[in-house]
């Protein structure tokens, strides 16, 4: 799904109860503050969007990465947005990125928590890996490839697949991983290293099979 695409289909779902969550945020924003001028829903709504809507991309990616379902990966970034909408009086213009995908992280873990058992069956969508090449063999040996690192990263405890997504695919700090995991830096750069052998363990296994068919 297109980034463009995902956003209007987010909007859509959420906007029915954006509204009325705008309006409690600028409520609240009123009573935090007595000199500026009171802020309207509309306006709330148009900051926030402004500020985070570009960060889509990456909240969709880390919560299918952890969720490991396309389908619940929507309906916990639609949540994590409106939950960040009704905490967005509290946001004071830190990183925003860091910030709305804290909230991501964890709506993903409550979501879990409430749903162990599906969380366990995780879904593979092949064409979220499909790549274009020259051929179609060497598509297909691509393709395995991807398949591969995918289904390493998703077999990772989830403490060390959040860190190897916010690491490696969302290009994050160890700083900023450790303000949206809430553990020391000393933890996250435990946890990728312990990731990243697992990583190329399984690498390793899977695709020395794929070199040993004829």
């Amino acid at each position: 799904m297109g980034g463009h695409t995902r956003k209007m289909r987010t909007i859509a779902c959420y906007t029915p109860a954006f509204g009325a969550v705008a309006a409690d945020a600028a409520r609240r924003s009123d009573e935090n503050s007595v000199k500026a001028q009171s802020p309207t829903s509309a306006r709330i709504e148009a900051e926030f969007e402004r500020i985070f809507l570009p960060h889509l991309d990456a909240a969709w990616n880390l919560a299918r990465l952890l969720m490991r379902n396309s389908q619940d990966a929507e309906d916990v970034v639609q949540e994590s947005y409106l939950r960040a909408l009704r905490s967005f009086s509290g946001f004071r213009g830190e990183a925003s990125r860091a910030w709305l995908l804290a909230i991501v992280r964890n709506t993903c873990f409550t979501w879990m928590r409430n749903n162990r058992e599906r969380a366990e069956q995780p879904e593979f969508r092949e064409e979220m890996h499909a790549v274009a090449t020259a051929t179609p063999e060497a598509q297909s040996l691509s393709r395995e490839r991807s398949d591969a690192v995918s289904r390493c990263i998703q077999q990772l405890p989830t403490d060390f697949r959040e860190a190897i997504i916010l690491r490696e695919l969302q290009q994050m700090s160890y700083r900023e991983i450790a303000d949206i995991t809430g553990v020391p830096s000393g933890t996250v750069m435990s946890r990728l290293a312990r990731a990243r052998t697992r990583l190329a363990s399984c690498l390793k296994f899977r695709l020395s099979g794929m070199e040993q068919r004829p």
